[in-house]
């Protein structure tokens, strides 16, 4: 197992954590749960084997659990609502919002899942263009 350790934050920052483990699965899931949790076209997921320890902040998690789903349950901030990890027991495993994290994974993005109910309007594998701020 290659061991690594990824810290990362909420929004304003009050909310701190370290996850240690192997680095498993990136995923961009383009379901109408993560589209609707990160008010976006997707979200990007970082699955990691291992450990999640709360290095600041612990009391201002949250989590809201979709009663109908049985892998879907979204972690955030009380205070800027800014999506963060959580443990799921059964396998050991740390799910992680990539753009929580402070610095980047050994892995990178190895899938689209979920595309059959991307919505029309979300990002694809296609050329668009880039601007490093806002276009002129």
């Amino acid at each position: 197992m290659n061991t690594s350790s990824l810290s990362g934050s909420c929004l304003c920052g009050n909310v701190r954590y370290t996850a240690r483990g192997e680095q498993t699965r990136f995923y961009h899931c383009h379901c109408k749960r993560c589209r609707k949790a990160t008010g976006t076209g997707h979200a990007s997921n970082l699955f990691l084997t291992g450990t999640l320890e709360w290095t600041g902040g612990e009391h201002l998690v949250s989590s809201f659990k979709l009663p109908e789903a049985e892998r879907f349950t979204n972690s955030f901030c009380k205070q800027c609502g800014g999506r963060v990890p959580r443990f799921i027991e059964k396998p050991g495993m740390v799910f992680i919002p990539a753009g929580s994290l402070d610095g980047e994974p050994e892995i990178q993005p190895q899938a689209r899942i979920f595309m059959g109910s991307r919505a029309d309007w979300s990002c694809e594998s296609t050329e668009l263009p880039e601007f490093t701020e806002y276009p002129g």
